[in-house]
């Protein structure tokens, strides 16, 4: 979206929410920052909206180690670019949409700056809300799927499907051919068979094995997703079929070598934040091209986004936010509405 003939003034400090230094309980502040100054490639926008994700909460909790404190938070981002230098597109007016990287000061602010080759524009069919809700999680989703290289005709395993990873991994799984299955708490079953899901599952469900083997036949996952990790990662495993394929979103659990040699599994492992850390410049145009193929699907209405819920800019109320992004207590995305 670009907003034209518009006189846009800058001003030299802004608010932002912090994190003064790693802790369970989420403790943020809400303070005033100095305006980000950008480089030749870089981008100065005003965040309209923020979008909260697990990453956001789990790092608040232990720390990065390439932060510095007051560390602002947050990744996924909405605004309007109100200064670039001349020649570098997008230009100033136009609304962009991001991840941010995680090694450097966030989104929940007044002002953020980023890499223009990181961005994409939004359109104008798209809400700023709407997009603020896409970029770790739709990326994340077809990362996995890229990587596991899901074709038609085979049968993929989404574990945790009623995350916003999930719904979106359902639908472009879909779009692929395949045949998804997936885990959710019964309430969400309905959702995911409305976004495509071939059979829902209770992920409480002491029989879930066995229900899963009943329902796909003896041959086994051909992908799987694994949004969960842990014991469920090795679960999933015995799922597939031999050298199945699994991408997983967290740390890896320790495996047996007798299921290693049985499965003979391909282990993909998941990270945004690589495009970033790794200083990968073909990545993080990856990244805006993901973005694009969102959009894309967005504006067209065959990808539907999670609900969306909004959170006040406040310190108490991101807090309370991120608690309830590693508690598993709803389903949809949580955005920010930022107002500085």
């Amino acid at each position: 979206m670009t907003i034209a003939n518009t006189t846009i003034n800058i001003p030299l400090t802004m608010s932002g929410i912090v994190l003064d230094e790693p802790n369970q309980d989420i403790t943020l502040s809400k303070v005033d920052l100095p305006v980000p100054e950008c480089d030749d490639n870089e981008l100065l926008i005003k965040v309209e909206y923020a979008g909260l994700n697990s990453v956001d909460a789990l790092f608040a909790g232990k720390g990065f180690f390439q932060w510095q404190y007051p560390h602002v938070l947050g990744l996924d981002a909405v605004g309007i670019v109100v200064k670039a230098k001349k020649g570098v597109y997008p230009n100033i007016g136009d609304r962009v949409m991001w991840h941010a990287s995680l090694g450097d000061q966030g989104v929940l602010s007044g002002y953020a700056k980023v890499t223009n080759c990181a961005v994409s524009v939004v359109p104008n069919s798209i809400s700023a809300i709407t997009a603020a809700a896409l970029p770790c999680a739709g990326m994340t989703a077809l990362i996995a799927l890229e990587k596991l290289d899901v074709t038609d005709g085979e049968a993929i395993f989404i574990d945790g499907g009623a995350g916003a990873v999930g719904q979106f991994a359902i639908q472009f799984a879909k779009q692929r051919g395949a045949t998804v299955f997936a885990t959710a708490s019964p309430h969400n079953h309905k959702l995911l068979k409305k976004l495509g899901a071939d059979a829902v599952f209770d992920y409480h469900d002491k029989k879930l094995c066995e229900k899963i083997r009943r329902e796909l036949g003896p041959q086994g996952f051909d992908a799987v997703i694994d949004t969960i990790g842990g014991e469920n990662t090795v679960r999933n495993i015995d799922l597939m079929r031999f050298c199945g394929r699994i991408a997983c979103l967290k740390a890896l659990p320790a495996f047996e070598r007798e299921q290693m040699f049985r499965k003979g599994p391909t282990i993909c492992i998941i990270s945004l934040a690589g495009a970033w850390l790794a200083k990968s410049l073909c990545a993080q145009q990856e990244m805006s091209f993901m973005s694009n193929v969102l959009l894309e699907g967005v504006a067209s209405g065959e990808i539907k986004v999670p609900q969306i819920s909004t959170v006040d800019f406040t310190a108490d109320a991101v807090s309370a936010a991120l608690k309830g992004q590693l508690d598993g207590s709803f389903t949809g995305k949580k955005v920010v509405k930022i107002s500085a």
